[in-house]
């Protein structure tokens, strides 16, 4: 409640310069950032709700955290509290990042690539996200040297967010380990205080600025 507004803030016309800026020395021009999920193993989940926050490939109940991270590893965007059995697709339809987009009120930027003018701004992501402009996908099986060499710069640009992912469980061993809270609320507290510290700790090694990385 009191560092919410300051550190989980939508960014400014100022911040969607900046990361515009960063994008383009990234290779690219207009790209607001990386998303992807992230899964926390919920262990205290009641056993009626197993069924509902379990998915497959995990084995044990999650809840997901939706973030977008910028270059230096900022969250611009988190969202959580979805059950871990829905994928990436069902979380993107909850997302309120995302209804902006589709109501056309996302960051506003312009930009030019070969010469022709775009007015919004995009999201590296994987494979399993539709195809919107607000989206900018890796290639499958790439086959030209141009798509592969296209390829690796996406993918490796996309990265960004999981580093972030990464930094923030390295950095607060509480969403390492298993949550063994009863209360999804108290999860919900506790992980977007650990992102709000995660962002203090950025913008305190980079002085004011949160861009002095590149």
């Amino acid at each position: 409640e009191v560092y919410g507004e300051q550190y989980l803030q939508r960014p400014t016309v100022q911040d969607v310069e900046c990361l515009v800026q960063i994008g383009g020395r990234c290779g690219f021009t207009g790209m607001l950032g990386s998303n992807d999920c992230m899964h926390w193993h919920w262990e205290k989940c009641p056993v009626a709700w197993k069924g509902m926050y379990t998915r497959g490939d995990q084995g044990v109940p999650t809840v997901i955290l939706e973030a977008v991270a910028s270059h230096d590893r900022w969250i611009w965007h988190a969202f959580f509290g979805v059950a871990g059995s829905n994928n990436d697709i069902y979380v993107l339809n909850q997302s309120p990042l995302f209804v902006q987009h589709l109501r056309e009120e996302g960051p506003q930027v312009q930009y030019y690539v070969n010469g022709r003018q775009y007015n919004n701004g995009y999201y590296l992501a994987d494979g399993i996200y539709p195809e919107w402009a607000a989206f900018v996908k890796s290639i499958r099986h790439p086959q030209s040297e141009k798509h592969k060499l296209f390829a690796e710069h996406q993918e490796g640009a996309r990265k960004d967010v999981e580093c972030a992912f990464g930094i923030l469980q390295s950095r607060f061993s509480i969403l390492k380990q298993p949550a063994r809270l009863f209360d999804q609320g108290d999860l919900e507290n506790i992980m977007l205080a650990c992102i709000i510290r995660q962002n203090m700790v950025i913008q305190n090694e980079k002085g004011l600025s949160r861009f002095l990385l590149i």
